[in-house]
């Protein structure tokens, strides 16, 4: 897929006139049942998640459990199962992937090196994201242009040529007072982690707080010089610097 079909460049231009809800319900329209949208648990994820519920917009919810996330990050998963009284889908990386991953690396060999570090993420997410893309033609995220540099480059609407799907970036205009605000306004679960500086969370050896003046996710992968850090999730975005896989 390379070009963008014409209905969905149309819901891209109106998006900036749509709230968060129409923009979900008009997304869920043109898939038909086909949208997944993938969450980590973060702020904007659980704003989406939130305003999927409330329209009732026939969006699936799906998150990759990695192995290594934090403890706080599968309490806010419980909490937002209770809360909305629905079951969010797990995928998980496949265990003899997994086992010869740590066979080779050791526990934490994903530090040795860049290289190391993107097999470890090749393993843990984005293998298990094209297993959850396979099921659908339209990848709801929760990117944001102001969550870095190499985000900048996002478009609201895309033609994800990597995964063969449309990637829709509903909150990719909001900055983070406004997402912030709404989530307060709203009383929505939470990462626990926010309230101790950690803006960006995903696995808990990859995660650190942010310090003042850093960006939003400074703190992910944060031994490595490259300033384009990405998981592979958003492949376009961090292998071209202009175009899309979220961590």
């Amino acid at each position: 897929m390379t070009a963008l079909p014409a209905a969905w460049a149309d819901l891209a231009d109106a998006f900036p006139n749509l709230s968060l809800g129409r923009r979900l319900k008009g997304i869920a329209e043109l898939a038909g049942g086909a949208a997944v949208f993938t969450t980590s648990f973060g702020l904007e994820d659980q704003a989406i998640t939130h305003a999927i519920a409330e329209t009732g917009a026939d969006i699936r919810i799906a998150t990759i459990d990695t192995g290594r996330l934090f403890g706080e990050t599968h309490d806010v998963w419980a909490e937002t199962e209770a809360r909305y009284g629905r079951r969010i889908e797990a995928w998980y990386p496949d265990t003899a992937a997994v086992e010869a991953l740590v066979a080779e690396q050791g526990a934490n060999g994903f530090r040795a090196s860049v290289e190391a570090r993107h097999a470890c993420c090749h393993v843990r997410k984005v293998a298990p994201l094209a297993r959850i893309l396979a099921t659908a033609t339209v990848w709801v995220t929760g990117l944001r242009a102001g969550q870095s540099a190499v985000r900048r480059g996002a478009r609201f609407i895309e033609a994800d040529a990597a995964h063969g799907v449309i990637k829709v970036n509903p909150l990719l205009d909001w900055d983070r007072d406004r997402l912030v605000s709404t989530v307060a306004l709203e009383g929505i679960a939470y990462n626990a982690l926010h309230d101790h500086g950690f803006p960006s969370i995903g696995c808990q050896p990859c995660t650190r707080a942010v310090r003042l003046g850093e960006d939003e996710r400074a703190g992910r992968w944060w031994w490595e010089a490259d300033a384009k850090r990405e998981c592979g999730l958003h492949f376009n975005h961090a292998a071209a610097g202009t175009a899309s896989a979220v961590a």
